[in-house]
């Protein structure tokens, strides 16, 4: 059994049992008859209260076995899960009107559950033989973190990892055993020994240094790697800590996936809604700018361009146009800039107050871009800032969006290198209240033209 097949069977078995629990309790109140009455009240509402329990044990990373821990942190997890399930389903079923489903109910198929669902899990860690995704790991540095992460390593063999090597700073190290396990390379050494070794996991267990190369290796293209560090005290008090764990050693992982994908089904739905709701608002505005560009310059009033989104997928982008017609057949891309000649006096409006932007709705509606994200930018640009910029593919992570954290706090002309820190901090702290504050503070430079240089 691998790892997603030991995921789909959790759910299935814990869908059943929240369930046999619930009918079994009914039957111990009963005395093993059940009353139609305060049954259809379950019945009724057993879809949305097994989905409130099943979200309750996700919480509590009880679909993540290498979180499972011994007997008791599983009843312990599994507690609390089902104690916050049976907190938000008493809610539910009382703002449903569902009075007829019997309170003692909902006491009994909580021990139940907890003893139904502690125990196929007991039995499963220490019967069931899991197939893990092999886990090559490099370590960065030597002494006592290293030899203590690698003994941590080494004893979870059977949940795929492999020690395939250190690296360190001192040359006359290479090729013996330090702390367990053999020095492979220098720092210098470091991505092509991630390549040649197949490594899919670095661990840097000592300070920090070669920042450059860590860079490199986090954000290069030809190598797919995470990337950890077992953090100094100082790099915890600087800043929020996003952690896991080997055992009790805590690891800051530098490379991760942005956010959990319910985070991308939410923000698509609340997309639609909001587009929609924005066309609708947005269109007397919309109309005036036509008009205006109409008058004011020869050419199309739409500009279409190709932009680069999500997973590097091209699209076109629309916007009001804000230059005069083919303003690059002559000197080919070019980045707009400071009191650049060719964007005509309508345009230089419609950018101060960012009204180009609306027709890139929808872009949002049609899937291209989000309401907030980082900014789409052309082929040929995107190419280049990859070569030269550390970081920048990262940003492809994500869907592109209209407004931006790079937007409200720059303009056209900011350097890529500084809307790459804004994006990437936007990338990894994303949250629906970030979003409506960027949301808001786009609506004050639609409003005042303030924020935009």
């Amino acid at each position: 059994m691998n790892k997603k097949q030991w995921i789909l069977f959790s759910l299935i078995n814990d869908a059943i049992l929240i369930n046999v629990a619930i009918i079994t309790a009914f039957l111990f109140r009963f005395a093993g008859d059940l009353p139609i009455f305060n049954f259809e009240a379950y019945t009724s509402l057993a879809l949305f209260i097994t989905v409130v329990q099943i979200g309750a044990l996700y919480i509590y990373d009880l679909y993540d076995i290498e979180e499972a821990g011994d007997s008791w942190n599983i009843v312990s997890a599994v507690t609390k899960a089902v104690t916050l399930g049976l907190i938000l389903n008493v809610f539910l079923t009382f703002f449903s009107r569902f009075f007829s489903f019997p309170r003692p109910v909902f006491l009994l198929a909580w021990l139940l559950q907890i003893l139904f669902l502690s125990g196929w899990r007991i039995v499963a860690t220490r019967v069931l033989k899991i197939k893990w995704p092999a886990q090559r790991v490099l370590i960065i540095g030597h002494g006592e973190p290293a030899s203590e992460i690698i003994n941590e390593l080494n004893a979870r063999a059977d949940w795929g990892y492999e020690v395939v090597g250190l690296v360190c700073s001192n040359k006359q190290h290479i090729g013996r055993r330090v702390d367990g396990a053999r020095v492979l390379g220098t720092i210098d050494d470091l991505i092509p020994l991630v390549r040649s070794y197949n490594v899919n996991r670095v661990i840097v267990a000592s300070p920090i240094a070669h920042r450059e190369m860590l860079e490199e290796l986090a954000y290069s293209s030809s190598t797919n790697v995470r990337l950890e560090v077992i953090p100094d005290l100082y790099e915890i008090y600087i800043g929020k800590v996003d952690h896991t764990l080997i055992s009790d050693i805590p690891l800051v992982q530098l490379t991760r996936e942005p956010a959990p994908s319910w985070v991308y089904l939410l923000k698509r739905l609340s997309d639609i809604a909001g587009a929609t709701l924005a066309l609708l608002i947005a269109s007397p505005i919309m109309l005036i700018a036509t008009i205006a560009i109409k008058l004011s310059s020869p050419g199309p009033i739409i500009y279409k361009q190709v932009r680069v989104g999500r997973s590097e997928r091209p699209f076109n982008i629309y916007k009001f146009r804000t230059m005069i017609a083919d303003a690059e057949i002559k000197t080919g891309p070019v980045l707009a800039a400071e009191g650049d000649s060719r964007i005509t006096p309508v345009g230089r409006i419609l950018r101060k107050f960012r009204v180009d932007e609306l027709p890139q709705l929808v872009n949002v509606i049609t899937g291209d871009m989000s309401f907030v994200g980082p900014r789409p930018e052309r082929p040929f640009f995107v190419e280049r800032f990859k070569k030269e910029i550390p970081g920048y593919g990262e940003r492809f992570k994500v869907k592109p969006g209209v407004t931006g954290l790079a937007q409200i706090n720059g303009g056209y002309a900011t350097n890529a290198r500084n809307k790459l820190k804004y994006d990437l901090i936007y990338i990894y702290h994303q949250s629906f209240l970030l979003d409506i504050k960027i949301i808001l503070r786009t609506i004050k430079v639609l409003l005042t033209g303030r924020g935009a240089r």
